[in-house]
C-alpha cells in the first residue's frame, strides 16, 4: 500500500512508523482538511525517549491552562494522556511529538457553549537540536498572547529566515521596554559567572525551562531572574538557548556582542536535565 492511498495517514521512513492521530484513533483526511485553514490552536512538544517523558505534568499543566484561556475549558489529564499513549504505541520507542488541542467550533466566531475539544497527536523522528554554538540577531518583536503556545505565528519564521538571509543562525526578540526575552522557538538563559541568569518579560516559559529550573534549585545552584538588556550582555559569561529539544545548545554571538564560551554552564544545564526522572504518559 503506498503512502498516497492509505486513508490512515501514517508517514512510513524506510522501515519506521509514525501516526497522526484524533482523539486516540488515526486521523482522516477529512478530519485533517479543515485545519489546513485553521489557526486557533496550542500545542505543547516534547522529546519522548524509550518511550518516556521528562516534564511530562509540565506539559500536562501547559495544555490545561492554555484551554482554559483560548477555549474556557479543559480536556482530563488522563484523556490526553491516553492519546499520546495511544500514538506512542503506533511507533518507535525514540520520536518527537507534538500534541495539538483545537475546538471543533473553529476560529472567527463565537464558540457555542457545548463546543468540544479535541487534541490531533503527531509523532515524528526523534531530534535534540543544532550543535552551536549560534549567532543570534536581535529584532524588535513581542509574541501575541505570549504564555499561550499558540500555532500560527508567522512572524518566527520570518524572523528567523531574515536573520539567515543577515548571517545569523536565528533570531532573538526584544520587547519595546529593550528587554531580551526568548527566541523564535527558544528560550534563553545566561551565566553571570555565579548564577544562571532568566531574562525577566513577558515569555512563553519553555517546558525544558521549567524542568531545569525545578532540578537546579534541587542541587543547589543559585538562578536569578533579571532583566536584561543588549548593553547588559557584555557583563556576562556564557549564553544558551534551550527548548523541548535540548537543556542547552551555546549562544556565542548576539548582535554585535560576543559571549564567551561557557562548557561548565552547558554541562550545569544537561546535568539538571538528566535529573529529571522521566516517566511514561
Amino acid at each position: 500500500m503506498s503512502e498516497h492511498s492509505t486513508p490512515a495517514l501514517v508517514r512510513r521512513h524506510l522501515t519506521t512508523t509514525y501516526a497522526v492521530q484524533r482523539d486516540g484513533r488515526t486521523a482522516t483526511t477529512e478530519e485533517l482538511a479543515p485545519l489546513a485553514f485553521a489557526g486557533y490552536a496550542h500545542f505543547t512538544a516534547m522529546q519522548v525517549r524509550d518511550g518516556r517523558v521528562r516534564g511530562l505534568d509540565l506539559h500536562l499543566e501547559r495544555l490545561r491552562s492554555a484551554s482554559v484561556e483560548l477555549f474556557g475549558q479543559a480536556l482530563p489529564d488522563d484523556r490526553v494522556r491516553s492519546y499520546l499513549r495511544t500514538a506512542l504505541a503506533a511507533g518507535p520507542a525514540d520520536v518527537s511529538l507534538t500534541a495539538v488541542v483545537y475546538s471543533s467550533a473553529g476560529e472567527f466566531t463565537a464558540a457555542p457553549p457545548d463546543a468540544g475539544l479535541s487534541v490531533l497527536v503527531r509523532t515524528g523522528a526523534a531530534a535534540s537540536g543544532p550543535a552551536g554554538p549560534l549567532a543570534l540577531e536581535p529584532v524588535p518583536y513581542e509574541r501575541p498572547l505570549p504564555a499561550v503556545k499558540h500555532v500560527g505565528e508567522v512572524a518566527k519564521t520570518y524572523f528567523l529566515r531574515r536573520a539567515q538571509d543577515q548571517g545569523f543562525d536565528d533570531a532573538v526578540f526584544v520587547d519595546r521596554r529593550g528587554r531580551l526575552s526568548e527566541g523564535t522557538i527558544w528560550n534563553l538563559a545566561f551565566w553571570d559567572g555565579d548564577a544562571v541568569v532568566w531574562p525577566r518579560a513577558d515569555v512563553l516559559r519553555g517546558t525544558m525551562l521549567s524542568t531545569v529550573r525545578r532540578q537546579l534549585d534541587r542541587l543547589g545552584v543559585r538562578q536569578h531572574d533579571r532583566e536584561l538588556t543588549l548593553a547588559d550582555l557584555p557583563a556576562l559569561a556564557g549564553a544558551v538557548v534551550l527548548n523541548s529539544w535540548t537543556p542547552g545548545i551555546p549562544v556565542h554571538r548576539i548582535g554585535a556582542v560576543h559571549l564567551p564560551a561557557a562548557p561548565s554552564f552547558l554541562g550545569l544545564l544537561h546535568r539538571a536535565h538528566r535529573a529529571e526522572p522521566p516517566v511514561s504518559p
